[in-house]
């Protein structure tokens, strides 16, 4: 019988689970996860104390989760962790847009409008805005069927899926772009909210002394055949919270210009009111590597 000690237990625990693993893929995932989990609590010589408290925050934070809110999420947002797996799957060499963190509030099938819809069905007081912009691949070139899934928050900070006192898909649909690669859509600005705080990650952010605080931005997923889906942010260019936006996810390239518009005409035509704001902005998607041409 061999005796498991502080010296050799991460040894006999990554062979015990090395040799028995046929995955290969599992076997190097589950095997690095513990010897990096045993490193951490050797460096840190954890408590048991801090160990039965870490267990009761992670049980904790999946009684909060449910079919409107994903807290494992955003536990993985607020330590930076969405956000290097993002990078790590999503290196483009300078090539189309940026990626970004998904977000737990991302909800399936919003409703299919038409180019130019008023995504704003209710209207609680927000600065009216317009945006609009082409889906190109990575070459520039238009893309005919790309899917826009959009999203976003209310002036009041809150997604619908959080606010009783707004219509369900508001601020949220999907749009499809025709030949020329176009999109356009009216809504309201987006401005800076809190993550949710009531929840074991907001107790966390408290606990180390950090704000809760997303710059402003529009979501959007976008996809498009033979291309890599692309899920990223337009960021509020001027907020105050681009240089410490609580989920590590802002990028300089994702940064959106809004100008003031007076075009009554164009408000009228969109359901807007005047001055309403306006945002140009195009997305390039990546070409799927099977659909790369092949070198001569």
């Amino acid at each position: 019988m061999q005796d498991f000690t502080e010296d050799n237990l991460t040894q006999v625990v990554c062979e015990e689970y090395g040799s028995k693993t046929t995955d290969e893929r599992l076997r190097v995932v589950v095997t690095s996860l513990i010897q990096h989990l045993h490193a951490f609590i050797k460096d840190v010589e954890l408590t048991e104390a801090e160990w039965y408290r870490a267990v009761e925050f992670l049980t904790a934070t999946g009684q909060v989760c449910n079919e409107e809110r994903q807290e494992f999420v955003l536990l993985s947002d607020v330590l930076g962790v969405s956000m290097l797996v993002d990078a790590i799957n999503n290196r483009r060499s300078g090539l189309g847009t940026e990626n970004t963190v998904l977000g737990p509030f991302h909800v399936s099938g919003a409703p299919e409008l038409p180019m130019g819809a008023n995504i704003m069905l209710k209207d609680i007081g927000g600065t009216p805005a317009f945006v609009q912009g082409r889906i190109t691949d990575q070459d520039g070139t238009p893309l005919e069927g790309a899917v826009l899934d959009v999203w976003q928050a209310s002036l009041r900070g809150f997604y619908d899926v959080q606010d009783p006192e707004v219509p369900q898909w508001n601020l949220r649909g999907k749009f499809t772009t025709g030949a020329d690669g176009r999109y356009w859509f009216a809504t309201e600005l987006p401005g800076p909210y809190p993550i949710p705080p009531d929840g074991r990650v907001g107790e966390l952010l408290r606990a180390c002394g950090r704000h809760p605080m997303r710059p402003g931005h529009l979501h959007f997923i976008i996809t498009a055949e033979g291309h890599d889906r692309l899920t990223t942010h337009i960021f509020t260019a001027g907020d105050e919270y681009l240089e410490s936006d609580s989920v590590f996810g802002t990028k300089s390239s994702l940064v959106g210009e809004y100008e003031t518009c007076h075009d009554e005409e164009m408000a009228r035509k969109y359901g807007l009111s005047v001055p309403f704001q306006m945002l140009d902005f195009d997305f390039g998607l990546m070409r799927s590597v099977a659909e790369e041409p092949v070198a001569a």
